[in-house]
């Protein structure tokens, strides 16, 4: 008895506690842990490069204006914040969002010229015109992954907010916008980009609200956010790169409703 009697309790305070969606406008604020997928730097030389001297690669050898420069970065992860300003109807919601992220660059790894790997070779062979070897081989001049990538974005979101008939409700959404990315690639203090570029944006939203009253709403959940290829020019070579810019967030925030 006691059994049933707890069960119907606990029924009881869910269905009382089930959502009531206020319209009106409402602003948001969350935090946010963000996981960038690693990324492959895809270059072209934009004029002929001709080669320092490396180890077995000699001074001098020219390549021609768009042969392949590449090389893989590994992203540490980072974190984010989101501000928006909405309007609610029902269970509908739309917003004006402005987000920051930014993450720390781990390492980079993989270099290669023409299809040749580089990472043996004397980070020579990377300056024109150097007098000699710099005793240090490009994989280890680029292992130490000094710099950063920082965003900003602007997006449009919608959503559309599920009454379970629980405190707790999912939502999903989706959002569309720009990015504002910067780039920054120091390894050992060799600044190798350093330079930014606006980019289409996109992103899905999915989590559970949680209604305390009609004004206030916590809510946690995961986002899915891409960006288009960012195109950015080489300060140490005469080359121009594409980086794919693609992350996951666990973000938890709050809502208030006017």
């Amino acid at each position: 008895m006691l059994q049933k009697k707890s069960l119907a309790l606990a029924i009881a305070l869910g269905l009382g506690s089930s959502a009531v969606y206020a319209d009106g406008f409402y602003v948001s604020g969350t935090l946010s842990y963000n996981n960038m997928d690693d990324t492959v730097n895809d270059g072209t030389f934009t004029s002929e490069f001709v080669t320092g001297p490396g180890t077995t690669i000699p001074a001098g050898v020219a390549l021609p204006a768009g042969t392949d420069v590449r090389w893989r970065t590994n992203v540490d992860s980072g974190a984010g914040v989101n501000l928006a300003l909405g309007w609610r109807m029902d269970a509908l919601r739309f917003e004006a969002e402005y987000a920051y992220a930014k993450h720390d660059v781990d390492r980079h790894f993989g270099v290669s010229a023409a299809d040749i790997p580089l990472g043996s070779e004397d980070a020579g062979v990377l300056v024109s015109g150097a007098p000699g070897n710099l005793g240090i081989s490009v994989a280890d001049l680029v292992a130490d992954g000094r710099g950063d990538f920082s965003a900003d974005y602007l997006f449009v979101n919608a959503y559309y907010d599920f009454d379970a008939g629980w405190s707790l409700n999912p939502y999903i959404g989706a959002g569309l916008g720009n990015a504002w990315v910067d780039v920054d690639y120091s390894p050992s203090a060799v600044s190798i980009i350093d330079d930014d570029d606006s980019v289409f944006a996109y992103q899905l939203m999915a989590g559970l609200n949680y209604q305390c009253n009609e004004q206030l709403e916590f809510f946690g959940g995961l986002r899915w956010r891409q960006t288009d290829d960012i195109e950015v020019n080489s300060n140490l070579l005469p080359a121009s790169f594409k980086i794919e810019n693609e992350s996951w967030l666990a973000e938890i925030g709050a809502r208030w409703t006017f």
